[in-house]
């Protein structure tokens, strides 16, 4: 697997890598992940969507050793003399900070284009100028839109359904016009329904698996949006970060200036997704009062199916989804059954 032996090069071969968003759920997770094979971490974060505990998490995750090799700097990537500061000396950046959520940017597209497109551009740009190559970054499925074609396949996409989905559009356009303009090494990942530790349960815009699993440990109410049968591509979090450490040291030049859909190439119903966290959490909790679903109205920008073709992924990086749907369920519930005592103990 070449995952493994990129890994066991990483241990041997220090690097400087810089994440943005790293206070987020995936940003947070790369960071420790890269800890872990001994590399350089240079983060920044604003915490308009991050959280101060997960890099507590981190810390508590990795060796002293390893901590010491991160650096965390609270900035908006909005500020461009901030970008021009936190790109020097950097071998590689992976850039995952955004304001995500489409029906956030139905609400607030002013908001989210500032952060999502001048953000990018701001880092991209500043990238360029301190002689960064490698730029991989945080794109999405809302990019497919209204397409009905499934699996959906990277060079056919429909039109888009959300501000949200222009700003990744808008990102993509830019990695390519930088790949022909500089000569810049960009990628970029379309995630598909990311899960697992550290996802934020709470809020409006909160994913579907951790509302769902803090709902349920809380014994509120659980909604669904229409009728259930609305089909996703759940992507375990390891997955993505093989994804990116794969993007960020490839040397397949035809990598370069292009989109992989980053996903394990499945399709599960919502109605389906709500039996298997149920399930799972009975089996962990079995006196847990669990209440029937509530079904209401379909939600506004909302892609009716979404399930990805990943030959491209795989043969042009050499990626090997390692977690399925299940294996990924099952680990993403046994950390939130030990976040939520955890958060109980302390009110104690």
């Amino acid at each position: 697997m070449k995952y493994n032996k990129i890994k066991k090069e990483l241990l041997q071969n220090q690097k400087t890598w810089l994440i943005t968003g790293v206070a987020g759920f995936i940003g947070s997770n790369l960071a420790e992940a890269l800890l872990k094979l001994n590399q350089k971490v240079i983060s920044i974060d604003n915490f308009a969507t991050g959280h101060r505990y997960n890099l507590e998490h981190v810390k508590n995750s990795v060796s002293s050793k390893e901590w010491e090799n991160f650096t965390f700097v609270e900035g908006d990537i909005t500020d461009l003399e901030t970008c021009q500061k936190i790109t020097k000396n950097v071998d590689i950046v992976l850039h995952q900070a955004a304001l995500g959520s489409v029906p956030r940017s139905i609400a607030t597209p002013i908001i989210s284009n500032h952060a999502n497109v001048t953000g990018f551009l701001n880092m991209i740009t500043t990238a360029k100028d301190n002689g960064i190559k490698r730029f991989v970054f945080a794109s999405s499925s809302s990019i497919y839109g209204d397409s009905q074609e499934l699996p959906k396949v990277e060079e056919r996409t429909g039109n888009l359904l959300s501000p949200y989905a222009v700003t990744k559009a808008t990102n993509e356009l830019y990695m390519g016009v930088f790949q022909k303009c500089y000569g810049m090494e960009t990628i970029g990942l379309r995630y598909f329904n990311v899960f697992g530790k550290r996802q934020d349960p709470n809020g409006a815009y909160a994913a579907v698996i951790p509302k769902w699993i803090g709902q349920i440990l809380s014994e509120e109410n659980l909604f669904i949006n229409g009728d259930g049968e609305t089909s996703r591509d759940f992507t375990y979090i390891e997955n993505v970060i093989q994804a990116n450490i794969l993007a960020g040291t490839t040397d397949n030049k035809k990598a370069f200036g292009e989109a992989f859909n980053t996903a394990i190439g499945g399709k599960e119903t919502l109605n389906n997704l709500h039996k298997a966290i149920v399930q799972g959490l009975q089996k962990n909790l079995p006196e847990l009062d669990i209440k029937e679903a509530i079904y209401r109205e379909f939600r506004e920008g909302d892609i009716r199916h979404s399930n990805a073709n990943i030959d491209k992924i795989k043969e042009l990086l050499g990626y090997e989804p390692t977690h399925s749907l299940e294996r990924g369920l099952s680990e993403s519930i046994s950390w939130y059954i030990n976040d939520f005592k955890g958060k109980l103990d302390n009110e104690k």
